[in-house]
């Protein structure tokens, strides 16, 4: 599932900034972008992300900067003084009025110089950090949740969907050996008719029995209705069934195709075409569910 989180920590003049994304994904990718100095800490803060997410391709960014000073800024007097004088001889060169300007000359390159801020241990940096990227991970598994609560009501939809059309198939089953029997049975009379030969009730009937065991679904129809009971009750559970809940799919959709294999009816059929169109929208979410 999709998120987005963020944190921001200040500590002892230590700034510290994360940005966690996770897009969809059937399996866990972790990339990690951090400031100069702190790789190191990369293992860490991999550990912290696997906690708490198991699928998806997760983007980190950490920002880490040192509060600055003033003592960490001087002017570097031999430069400053090096722009004075050539602006000097410019303008004697060229008769114009003395051009110097302070405030010009202190924005102009390497007058102003940083001084190399003392950057921090990665290691006693660690505990704002650790910090920080938890807060991070919070705000987006709080995002993933409210995704994961209309993910769950657009799956009970697709439950109920198949669970409406096995049950007309179901009732519809019954009805299809009536109807084979009696197609045959007649088609059988008018062909024998002509050659006036009587047709016997034990070969029809032994033939209606071969019908029905090639067609019985009731198996099926079984096993598709456990596999949906088990599919709502893992998805009640607390923890994370992405996988659990993925194998159920599959199988679902294995007894809806030897439903429709069976069927010898163009309504089976058709609910049986519902059925697995439902599955597979079903298939398409859990694929980024943990």
């Amino acid at each position: 599932m999709t998120g987005f989180g963020e944190a921001h920590s200040l500590q002892d003049g230590l700034s510290v900034r994360f940005e966690v994304r996770a897009i969809n994904s059937r399996y866990f990718k972790l990339s990690l972008r951090g400031s100069e100095g702190y790789a190191a800490l990369e293992p860490r803060i991999e550990a912290a992300v696997r906690r708490r997410i198991r699928r998806g391709t997760v983007q980190v960014s950490l920002r880490v900067e040192q509060a600055k000073s003033p003592d960490d800024y001087r002017i570097n007097g031999s430069v400053l003084e090096s722009y004075r004088k050539q602006l000097h001889e410019v303008a004697a060169r060229c008769s114009l009025p003395d051009p110097v300007n302070f405030d010009a000359l202190l924005a102009l390159p390497g007058v102003v110089e940083e001084e190399q801020a003392e950057r921090a241990d990665a290691e006693t940096a660690w505990p704002i950090i650790g910090r920080t990227l938890e807060t991070a991970l919070e705000n987006l598994l709080r995002m993933r949740a409210d995704e994961g609560g209309a993910m769950a009501k657009d799956l009970q939809a697709n439950c109920q969907t198949i669970v409406a059309n096995l049950e007309e198939i179901e009732g519809r089953a019954p009805g299809v050996v009536d109807q084979y029997r009696r197609r045959l049975h007649e088609r059988l009379s008018k062909v024998l008719a002509e050659y006036e030969v009587t047709l016997e009730p034990a070969d029809l009937l032994r033939e209606v029995g071969m019908f029905t065991d090639r067609s019985d679904i009731s198996e099926e129809t079984v096993r598709l209705k456990s596999h949906l009971e088990q599919f709502r009750s893992i998805m009640a559970l607390p923890e994370s069934a992405g996988r659990k809940l993925e194998f159920l799919t599959q199988e679902m959709f294995r007894e809806a195709n030897t439903i429709g294999s069976k069927a010898n009816d163009v309504e089976i059929t058709a609910g049986v075409i519902e059925i697995k169109t439902a599955i597979e929208r079903i298939r398409e979410m859990i694929q980024n569910v943990e």
